[in-house]
């Protein structure tokens, strides 16, 4: 919904329909670019002026709650298609364009039975969403825990030589386990290659002459092994430091590999699996919330109404999308409807 909508209400003087043809008239001569709907309003319960102060107390901060989290969720549709690739898909309110459920907004008696306490409707409508936002944080957690583990993964096995994982850089033909000889793995930064490859075999006793080979090679470091008899190895890493080489670390397990490869296949699944399940769940989601959002909207103008205009009911609401350029415009044939005593009420949302 890229538009931005007001919702007002006009005190009506002779007859709705009178007002209404009135406003038409207006829009139509003086701003005929803005869109202009009639705002269903149900005859809902009015209740005392005491219960009418008190609610209006409320909402205020009940509907900045309520749009941010028809925000939230809009958000993260908007995130979960972006790293989906999907392309973007227009909102909808059930089963109908966000605009189209706006402009031909309709009371769900069903829902929201009009003779309920009006208190009773507002509160009800601030505890569903409050459920929503909670889910929303429980599945969002839930995925970015999942998405959190794989990007660990991920840096692991793309970051550089000196963190990252190496088994899938090295063979089981590059390993020589035996007895007595062993094979290291040795991180050299790129531009000292030449500096190891001269040095290595004197760093301590018992090397193997020319034993060591690249495997790999990044932006920083190249990737070295190199062997030598298992109990000069420690000899062999303090000297490397010394000489700003690092030796990593490293037990060659098919075993392993395999579990880090089913792990790492398992939670490409459950990332996949859980970012379908909440982009589907905020999609519903967004049309409970924006619905609830509307019928709070049509509470909030029946009890300001009243409060401004007096009782009975007798005012006429409605929605309009003016321009930017053509908002004063709209503001000014709006207090041209009113008399002197409520030009100051004109509500919007």
């Amino acid at each position: 919904m890229a538009s931005r909508y007001w919702v007002v209400s006009l005190p009506v003087q002779n007859s709705a329909s009178t007002l209404w043809n009135n406003l038409q008239d207006q829009i139509s001569k003086h701003s005929f670019d803005t869109p202009l709907y009639r705002f269903n309003m149900s005859n809902l319960r009015v209740g005392t002026l005491d219960s009418l102060l008190a609610l209006s107390d409320d909402l205020l901060k009940s509907n900045t709650f309520i749009e941010g989290v028809s925000h939230k969720i809009r958000r993260q549709i908007e995130e979960l298609e972006r790293v989906s690739g999907l392309e973007i898909n227009a909102l909808t309110v059930d089963g109908v364009p966000v605009d189209s459920y706006l402009t031909r907004f309709v009371w769900d008696e069903a829902k929201y039975p009009t003779m309920s306490p009006l208190r009773e409707i507002v509160d009800g409508i601030h505890t569903q969403v409050a459920k929503i936002e909670d889910d929303l944080k429980v599945r969002v957690a839930e995925y970015n825990n999942v998405r959190g583990q794989l990007n660990a993964i991920n840096r692991k096995q793309s970051g550089s030589l000196a963190v990252r994982d190496l088994s899938n850089l090295v063979k089981p033909e590059d390993i020589i386990t035996s007895e007595h000889l062993v094979t290291l793995l040795a991180v050299v930064p790129k531009y000292s290659q030449k500096d190891w490859l001269s040095s290595y075999e004197t760093l301590t006793t018992y090397v193997v002459p020319r034993s060591s080979k690249k495997l790999y090679e990044d932006n920083e470091y190249a990737l070295y092994t190199v062997t030598l008899f298992g109990r000069v190895a420690d000899n062999f890493r303090t000297s490397a430091r010394e000489r700003g080489f690092q030796v990593r670390d490293f037990e060659y397990s098919p075993e392993a590999q395999e579990s880090r490869k089913q792990e790492l296949e398992k939670l490409v699944q459950d990332q996949d699996m859980l970012r379908s399940s909440l982009l589907q769940w905020c999609y519903a989601s967004y049309g409970e919330v924006f619905s609830s959002w509307m019928h709070f909207c049509a509470v909030r103008v029946f009890a300001e109404s009243i409060l401004r205009y007096g009782l009975p009911p007798s005012f006429l609401a409605c929605v309009l999308s003016p321009s930017v350029k053509g908002e004063k415009k709209v503001r000014s044939i709006l207090e041209g409807l009113c008399d002197s005593a409520n030009r100051q009420y004109i509500l919007e949302d």
